[in-house]
């Protein structure tokens, strides 16, 4: 539903973030240092929202973000990919109620990308599209496999490229051959010494 609620323009994932960024307060650990781990684009279109509070309101700039880990994302549209991620998720159901809710999907996806997509697009911007040019200046960690067939190599280097390109310290590593959020479960030690490494630095430095 977020994915379609979003192509509609419909910023449903926003009140979510608006209570995360209150739980920091309710625990009494809003002067900490903040680093973001984000899986995914469901990951990301949450933390689009995030980013957005953090910038517009008054008890959220206060917080102290040092850096964000982007885990398989993000990625720009991609429907063979989405129906790849649904048809994992559906796994486990029958075929013919599997193949039905794909099948419904891709024809409800194709309706909002052709139809819908040029009239939101006057007022309100893709997540893909927003992180692009994103105002934030910490640190990013973009851990992502050209072997992932949701989200694509390309979409997640386009988007370092562009990071980069606002003078962003950003780094990459292609895991290439593990699936989609499968990088911890394929590289359990390099993965962990990538993220504890660069929480350190970001927290130091």
């Amino acid at each position: 539903m977020v994915f379609f609620s979003e192509s509609l323009g419909i910023p449903s994932l926003r009140v979510l973030a608006q209570k995360l960024l209150e739980l920091l307060f309710h625990y009494e650990i809003e002067k900490e240092p903040l680093l973001f781990h984000v899986f995914s684009n469901a990951g990301v279109m949450l933390y689009r929202y995030v980013l957005e509070l953090l910038q517009t309101h008054r008890r959220f700039c206060r917080l102290r973000v040092v850096g964000t880990i982007f885990d398989s994302g993000p990625g720009d549209s991609n429907l063979l990919g989405a129906l790849r991620a649904l048809a994992a998720v559906l796994g486990h159901r029958p075929a013919v109620l599997r193949l039905l809710l794909l099948v419904a999907f891709a024809l409800v996806a194709v309706l909002f990308h052709v139809l819908l997509a040029p009239l939101t697009a006057l007022f309100h911007t893709h997540f893909y599209d927003r992180l692009l040019d994103a105002a934030s200046r910490w640190p990013e960690l973009y851990l992502y496999s050209r072997a992932d067939e949701v989200v694509l190599a390309r979409d997640v280097e386009r988007m370092v490229e562009a990071r980069l390109a606002h003078r962003v310290v950003v780094r990459s590593v292609d895991f290439v051959s593990s699936a989609h959020v499968s990088h911890l479960r394929d590289y359990p030690t390099y993965y962990t010494s990538l993220c504890v490494n660069f929480m350190r630095s970001c927290v130091h430095c």
